[in-house]
């Protein structure tokens, strides 16, 4: 299969990048690779995908990346993570989620956030999905103006919440202040090439129902997502109806947010009439499944939502429950559990896995007419994943081997925008040795809070 929309009747074109690798799955159409192909790139965005003999007669690129014992594929899209949490690595495991949230996570938030706290922990997530071949994330967290300045300024593709919950933090005090501010940063970063915004109401159990209606209105109004956890334990769907009389996504299209344009994160809690609701409706869900095993929340029905045409993306969570922001981890984990929720061994293949981390989570984000896929006239974030070492041979079947055998440190070159970002397995423009001393400090200051 080759995309070529170049004329071999002209001149060699000029490019600023060709790669060259010895697989190319571009996920759309799933399942697909291609041996022997290349992509060339000019101005951020992807010209051409054809053979590599074909793309050296009909380009005259600025740089070219050859990698012969690789795979490019579209950069990895982690759809839902909490990144400055990533300095929160570790600190209240094995805890259920109320335990782990109420007396753990939240007392630490309320002495530590600040624009600093999450200033590097985004600086320091970004660095850690670069080398793990994630281009693109899904942002839920508090001070969203401080996130997407640091999102630009490392150059990383990101959709960033803006978020609301009813009671005060340090990003706001009031309902007034949450939707006041909220506006301030989508007018800010509206119109930019690599940030966009969603509004990120924390939970049903967390948002009341005027806020949830204020929230349907705007986000109708500036044509934004809804990024939303929910459904995620069956204590909250008990909660839900105890206090409202309806379960979370009842209650939801109650309130007119069952649409096109809510991300419901989780979901481990579904009947079958919620499901067919989901699909009706153009609901999109990002299933998190490392998160949920460690904190016990229950098994997202992926291969039932995948059968009934609900688009499933893949998400981390944040490092203080997962406790890495590894997309290939992920995916496998997504892969293999849904095997055994469904009692079926062919229930979410290799394809649909990684369809879920690229495109499906790209579709979910309303993304996918940037990247998810390589092809052409999108941008040209791409990842080079390196299958020669002992552990991913015998090569019989690259999706097999890159879902169920590859691990994120065989990533080499990342490249968000054409720009490259990750080199030879080298960050560009990222100091290393900064970042973990950076995150040594941030240990102690967090280490030094009292919880529980």
């Amino acid at each position: 299969m080759t995309y070529q929309p170049v004329s071999e009747s002209l001149a060699p074109q000029p490019c600023d990048l060709l790669i060259e690798a010895r697989y190319v799955v571009p996920v759309e159409p799933r399942g697909v690779v291609l041996e022997h192909h290349a992509v060339a790139v000019r101005d951020g965005a992807i010209l051409a995908l054809l053979p590599i003999e074909e793309a050296r007669r009909l380009f005259t690129p600025r740089e070219t990346v050859s990698r012969p014992d690789s795979v490019l594929i579209p950069g990895l899209i982690n759809a839902h993570c909490h990144n400055p949490m990533t300095l929160m690595r570790g600190v209240a495991d094995d805890l259920p989620l109320k335990q782990w949230l109420q007396e753990h996570i939240w007392p630490i938030e309320g002495a530590i956030m600040g624009p600093d706290y999450v200033a590097d922990g985004v600086a320091f997530a970004i660095a850690e999905m670069l080398r793990g071949g994630t281009t693109c994330c899904n942002e839920n967290y508090f001070f969203p103006d401080v996130q997407a300045a640091t999102y630009k300024r490392y150059g990383f593709r990101a959709r960033v919440g803006l978020p609301v919950i009813d009671f005060p933090t340090a990003w706001a005090k009031s309902d007034d202040e949450y939707f006041d501010r909220a506006g301030e940063v989508h007018d800010q970063w509206r119109d930019d090439a690599l940030i966009a915004t969603a509004f990120a109401p924390h939970a049903p159990y967390t948002v009341s129902d005027d806020n949830f209606e204020r929230i349907r209105m705007l986000a109708d109004q500036l044509d934004i997502p809804v990024h939303l956890h929910t459904h995620e334990t069956a204590q909250e769907v008990q909660q839900s109806q105890d206090k409202h009389g309806q379960r979370p996504l009842a209650r939801l299209d109650r309130l007119g947010l069952v649409n096109d344009r809510l991300i419901a994160v989780h979901m481990t809690q579904l009947t079958d009439a919620e499901i067919a609701l989901c699909a009706a409706r153009g609901v999109s869900v990002v299933h998190c499944p490392e998160s949920n095993l460690k904190l016990a929340s229950g098994f997202c029905p992926v291969a039932r939502l995948e059968r009934a045409g609900v688009t499933v993306a893949i998400g981390t969570d944040g490092c203080a429950s997962n406790n890495d922001l590894d997309m290939f981890g992920e995916l496998r984990t997504a892969a293999l559990l849904a095997k055994a929720v469904a009692d079926d061994a062919a229930a979410f293949d290799a394809a649909s896995a990684l369809h879920a981390a690229t495109l499906g989570s790209a579709k979910a984000m309303g993304v996918d007419h940037l990247v998810g896929s390589i092809e052409p006239k999108k941008q040209a974030d791409l990842a080079c994943v390196d299958l020669s070492a002992l552990e991913t041979q015998p090569l019989h079947h690259v999706l097999s081997q890159l879902v169920y055998a590859t691990g994120r440190h065989q990533v080499t070159d990342v490249w968000v925008a054409g720009k490259p970002k990750l080199r030879d397995r080298i960050l560009v423009d990222m100091d290393i040795d900064a970042l973990i001393a950076n995150a040594k400090q941030w240990r102690a200051r967090i280490g030094s809070v009292k919880v529980g």
